[in-house]
Formats: structure tokens, C-alpha cells, sequence
């Protein structure tokens, strides 16, 4: 069972995957991660983020252990991924990596920005989850704020609209909503809320799956 959650920053959608994963037993991959982990080493390297070799070269070395330093979730890391996230050579390199994953046993939740139209075109169920920007910089202002960053709230949602723009308008696997995903809106609704409204949804999809088998 593979399950497909794409959306833009700050959506909630990764939140959402691991409670999803939880639920049915399922590995968890948050993609966004592998492209900020991307960034981090190209930076310490020497390297410059829109210098595709040394970003592509950072990706080939990538240690996959190292996906939950803390430092991938400042915000400076956040706009640094979408910087590498635009080379088609660091993506080709992610690529394997993240369908390998999808495929192990017993499945899994992917979430990121072209899983369910790039990564997993034929997954079981795909969801796109979103809300309106200035109720994702809310919670991402938050968030930074919970772990002691200073940063307004006006610099949050800048930053969330420059990350959609480049997002949306890079020319490898933009940002955008498949054909056949269902679409989850959580601008006025909590994170429990958000959930039941998932497993609903992906229920009824995996149900209509079924009928149609």
C-alpha cells in the first residue's frame, strides 16, 4: 500500500504522513527532508546552492541517518531545499532512492511535492493537502517560535510565498496537484480534525479501488 501526500509548505501534510503511516502501519518518508539534508551538506562543503554539480554531488554522498537533524528545520534550510530541490541532476540521484522506498514492504507514506505525480504516479491513494498562506505561515511561525528562532510572523509568510513561487514554477516535477488525488484543505481545521478527514478520504478512496477491482 503506497499513499501519496503532496502539498506546499507548511500544509500540514507531513504531520498528517506520519499519523497516517501510524495508523495503518506503514514506513514514513518525508521527501522534503532529503532535499534540505541536500542543502545542509552542500553548504558545508564549500558549495553553492545553485551550483547543480556540487548539489547533485552532495545528494550521490547523502547520509540517509542524518534526516532528523534538527538544524533541517530552521527556516534558512527550508528555502535553501527549494533552491537544490530546482537541479534535475539532485533530483535524478533522489529519485531511486525515494521509489525503492515506496515499493519495500509493507508500504508506505510518502510526503512531499511531486510524490503522487512524479515519485508515485501509480500510488494506491494520493491526497493534496493545503491551506491559504497566511494560515501556513501562522503555524509555521509558531513552530519556529516553540524552538526559540527570532523571526516575525510577516518573514514567515514571505518566505512561504518566494518557496511556492519557486515551487509551482520550477521546469522538473513542479509543485502541483494530480489528476487523481483528492484534495484536503486544512486552513480551518486542527491537526486531529485534519487526520479524521484523511483517513476518511483515503477510506473512501481505497474503497472505490476496491468496487472498481
Amino acid at each position: 500500500m503506497i499513499i501519496a501526500i503532496d502539498g506546499p509548505a507548511a500544509s500540514g501534510k507531513g504531520t498528517l504522513a506520519k499519523r497516517i503511516a501510524a495508523h495503518y502501519g506503514l514506513r514514513h518518508l518525508d521527501s522534503g527532508s532529503l532535499y534540505r539534508a541536500v542543502a545542509r551538506d552542500t553548504l558545508a562543503g564549500g558549495g553553492d546552492l545553485t551550483d547543480a554539480r556540487a548539489a547533485a554531488g552532495a545528494a550521490s554522498r547523502l547520509d540517509i541517518a542524518t534526516l532528523g537533524d534538527p538544524a533541517l528545520r530552521t527556516p534558512g534550510m527550508g528555502e535553501a531545499a527549494s533552491v537544490v530541490a530546482k537541479h534535475p541532476e539532485v533530483r535524478a540521484v533522489l529519485f531511486d532512492y525515494q521509489r525503492n522506498f515506496a515499493r519495500a514492504k509493507p508500504g508506505a507514506v510518502l510526503d512531499g511535492r511531486d510524490i503522487g505525480t512524479v515519485i508515485c504516479p501509480d500510488a494506491d491513494v494520493k491526497l493534496f493537502v493545503t491551506a491559504t498562506p497566511e494560515e501556513r505561515a501562522r503555524r509555521r511561525y509558531l513552530e519556529l517560535r516553540q524552538i526559540g528562532v527570532a523571526i516575525s510572523e510577516d518573514e514567515v509568510l514571505d518566505d512561504i510565498r518566494r518557496r511556492d513561487e519557486r515551487d509551482r514554477n520550477r521546469s522538473v516535477a513542479p509543485l502541483r496537484q494530480a489528476e487523481d488525488a483528492v484534495l484536503l484543505d486544512t486552513t480551518n481545521l486542527d491537526i486531529d480534525a485534519a487526520f479524521k478527514a484523511a483517513i476518511d478520504l483515503i477510506e473512501a478512496a481505497m474503497g472505490q479501488a476496491g468496487r472498481a477491482g
